[in-house]
């Protein structure tokens, strides 16, 4: 049995972080619903200008990514609440001839999170063809917002900066703002 297939097998019986798909830019309204139902989900946001009627232009939080939420749960309980809320689609990938869905691991969801509340404007938020993580080495953050995420350390096209990039394995990617090496241990 494969690595995937066990976190499968074991996300019928114990809650498990699906990547999932709210159709329409509905992420919000699928956050809004988990949430009632008392179903731990997470959407990446981030800071947009937006003209609102009354106020003109002002700074707004908005999902980062077009469609994308993460849910805690059993995959029993997500198929019972998927009936109710169609618009809900599971993300998967193809393994041994199947698509299965996609479940993140823990340790890997949550130094996502981490780096995304902190809603920095230096975030940039990255499809995974986006970046070549072949060349990326394994680096962890010591002091200030993000210390202790780890991630990897890649050098961004047509900028002579370095940042450090957190990865949700085939899903997305969120790069953080620059760093000096001081900042930065290097991880075996």
């Amino acid at each position: 049995m494969t690595v995937e297939e066990k976190l499968i097998a074991n996300s019928l019986e114990e809650p498990a972080w699906f990547a999932m798909s709210a159709t329409f830019g509905r992420e919000l309204k699928a956050k809004t619903f988990l949430e009632s139902k008392s179903v731990k989900c997470f959407v990446p946001m981030k800071y947009q200008i937006v003209n609102d009627k009354k106020q003109g232009k002002i700074k707004k939080l908005a999902p980062a990514i077009n469609n994308l939420i993460f849910v805690y749960t059993t995959k029993e309980r997500i198929q019972a609440l998927k009936s109710v809320a169609e618009y809900l689609q599971y993300l998967t990938k193809p393994v041994a001839g199947k698509n299965i869905p996609i479940i993140v691991p823990e340790d890997q969801m949550q130094q996502f999170i981490k780096v995304c509340n902190t809603h920095n404007d230096k975030l940039v938020y990255l499809a995974p063809e986006e970046i070549n993580l072949k060349e990326g080495t394994s680096v962890k953050i010591i002091g200030g917002a993000f210390d202790g995420v780890i991630g990897y350390f890649v050098k961004v096209d047509k900028s002579r900066k370095k940042r450090v990039v957190v990865l949700v394995q085939g899903i997305a990617a969120v790069m953080v703002a620059e760093f000096t090496d001081g900042y930065l241990q290097v991880l075996e």
